[in-house]
């Protein structure tokens, strides 16, 4: 009998991947906080773990339409991300708002933490068992 990795780490490995690409997205964000008209972006992550995480995965590959394009990835990642609305929009189209972007940040690295721990301690157990201790 095989060890199903999918079943055994659970839903850990996907919450990683999506913890990473939220925190690049609120670390954008922070970059662009003195940029005139831009747009503060975040990640769903309750919607696309609850069941959207397939779609996530499935439309980050480009399509060719010719021979003559070159081959490349696009990120799923823009079609996932929503803007964010400003509690104080500012008078240059700003919507960054920092505090709002660190709470969010650090929020979205504890989760990362957390999620890194229980798939630690799952690849722990699996060797505990391989080992037959």
């Amino acid at each position: 009998m095989g060890i199903n990795f999918n079943d055994s780490l659970g839903v850990h490995e996907q919450a990683l991947k999506l913890r990473t690409q939220r925190a690049q997205v609120l670390a954008n964000n922070l970059a662009n906080a003195d940029t005139p008209n831009y747009k503060a972006r975040d990640l769903d992550f309750k919607r696309i773990m609850q069941g959207d995480f397939d779609s996530f995965k499935s439309s980050s590959s480009m399509k060719m339409t010719s021979e003559k394009h070159l081959p490349g990835n696009s990120s799923s990642l823009n079609t996932n991300l929503m803007y964010r609305i400003p509690i104080q929009p500012s008078i240059d189209g700003n919507t960054v708002e920092e505090q709002v972007e660190h709470a969010a940040y650090m929020e979205n690295n504890m989760a990362f933490q957390a999620s890194f721990t229980f798939l630690n301690s799952k690849f722990k157990g699996l060797l505990t068992a391989l080992k037959g201790e």
